[in-house]
């Protein structure tokens, strides 16, 4: 027999044997979903709707962020002892715990024992249902359709966010209705919305996945009654970008029906929170908040881990982004100085209030840092370059390693990624649902060791739509307990 042979067909069981593992882990991860809103994710990756042939792929980044091999067989008994478990209502990470149960196995001998020991905060909260609130989504532009296409996602047994309404401009008719439905189908840049969009005529609706969604028009700040529409205490998402100050955000709240309200831009003098943060920094009293700006969103967490580390004596922001709808497709009048110009043809210097913005998140450090954006043409996926002036002398290596513990651990997991790719571009982060992703392989350091450049990656649109979710959940306390 040819040995050549016989090695390609033993490499070709095993991959069998790994895709049949990843097959049966896809099927546990959905029963633990949609039975017991038991959200399961690998280094905060999610495994829901996930192919086996992607399930590999996670499982092999896990291997590189954890520094040692995390096979699809090790996750796969964590999820079966998960699913002899009584846990629900979380976020469970398997990659961690497969880590864990390495090294303790010795300890506990069974992985029951082990999930006991690990998991007990959440045991205490297995009967604690939370109760679904209603979410409306106060325009339909970029960001409002990429939540709305979260909403759906993240819904699994409907005890978190359910989206109830859609509140557009313009009249509402067969051909308006038909054009939303459209938009929501198919995305340039995101692709098909992987689920059924129908369209309910006479009773002006989006059917979403079965879902009947009410589209409501408005063309003016007026308050509008959402109760009417069966729809009570809700969360308004208003991705308008209109509204911006405390005053005229507090028109939703006059209306009946809503009870929070949460801006996907920068706001002026209410929060502005940057989730993993300062999240916790306002009280349930609090009724009107701010997710900030994408940059902001994605330079923060590198931010507080590098003052934490070493400290920022000053530094400067370069927000390298995508262009955006506010632009011009061809030359034509606006309103500010060079954005008029072709967005598709042309590198565009503009501002942004980023740097200032940093210090509403980590309070002092705003006032250090001085920030500019070029506009470029690339319909999405931006880069944020942080030069900084440290106070402790360092190394490439101490930063790096600062920035990848904070992406492996702690309260940052779900908002920092530590890249490791020397080909890493601008449409690789298409999708990522980090919102700070740091560019190891760019790292620099000036002979002073006190002079750093990084660079942090951002999807402008879906990362910072993750952080708006990640938010919006919080404030409204439907966000799942976590083991990270």
């Amino acid at each position: 027999m040819n040995p050549s042979l016989n090695s390609y067909e033993i490499l070709v069981s095993e991959r069998i044997e790994f895709e049949k593992s990843a097959t049966a882990l896809i099927k546990l991860v959905g029963d633990l979903f949609y039975e017991r809103n038991l959200e399961v994710v690998i280094f905060r990756q999610q495994l829901i709707d996930q192919r086996p042939s992607e399930m590999l792929q996670v499982h092999s980044h896990a291997s590189i962020m954890a520094g040692e091999t995390i096979t699809i067989q090790d996750t796969l008994a964590i999820a079966k002892s998960l699913s002899n478990s009584h846990v629900r209502n979380s976020t469970i990470d398997v990659g961690k715990l497969a880590i864990e149960w390495k090294r303790e196995a010795g300890i506990f001998l069974k992985r029951g024992k082990f999930l006991d020991s690990k998991l007990n905060e959440l045991y205490n909260n297995e009967n604690n249902d939370p109760k679904p609130i209603d979410v409306v989504l106060f325009g339909f532009g970029r960001i409002g359709r990429l939540v709305a296409r979260e909403l759906i996602a993240q819904e699994g047994k409907g005890n978190q966010l359910r989206m109830r309404a859609i509140v557009i401009r313009g009249k509402i008719d067969s051909v308006n209705l038909e054009k939303r439905a459209s938009n929501l189908r198919v995305d340039s840049i995101h692709g098909h919305f992987p689920g059924t969009v129908e369209v309910d005529f006479d009773n002006s609706s989006l059917i979403i996945n079965g879902q009947p969604i009410k589209v409501i028009s408005s063309n003016s700040k007026e308050a509008i009654n959402y109760e009417k529409y069966g729809i009570h205490d809700s969360l308004l998402i208003d991705n308008t970008g209109v509204f911006r100050s405390e005053e005229e955000l507090s028109t939703h709240l006059k209306g009946k029906g809503v009870k929070k309200v949460l801006l996907t831009a920068p706001g002026q003098n209410i929060p502005n929170i940057v989730f993993g943060i300062n999240q916790n920094d306002f009280d349930d009293e609090q009724q009107i908040f701010s997710a900030a700006s994408c940059t902001t969103n994605a330079i923060v967490p590198v931010l507080k881990i590098i003052n934490d580390k070493f400290g920022i004596k000053q530094g400067h922001i370069e927000s390298i982004h995508a262009y955006t709808n506010d632009q011009n497709l061809v030359d034509n009048m606006h309103s500010k100085y060079r954005r008029g110009r072709a967005a598709a043809l042309n590198m565009v210097i503009t501002e942004t209030g980023a740097g200032k913005a940093v210090d509403k998140a980590i309070p002092g450090l705003g006032k250090k840092l001085t920030s500019n954006a070029i506009r470029v043409p690339v319909s999405n996926g931006s880069l944020a370059i942080l030069k900084l002036s440290l106070i402790k002398i360092t190394s490439v290596e101490k930063i790096n390693a600062a920035i990848k513990d904070a992406a492996f651990k702690g309260d940052l997991v779900e908002q920092i990624k530590y890249s490791v790719s020397q080909e890493l571009v601008s449409s690789d982060v298409v999708g990522d649902s980090c919102c700070s992703i740091l560019d190891s392989q760019s790292t620099i350091l000036h002979s002073d060791k006190k002079s750093a450049v990084l660079y942090v990656w951002y999807d402008n649109e879906y990362g910072y739509t993750r952080q708006v979710m990640r938010l919006a959940k919080h404030i409204v306390g439907v966000k799942r307990r976590t083991y990270f």
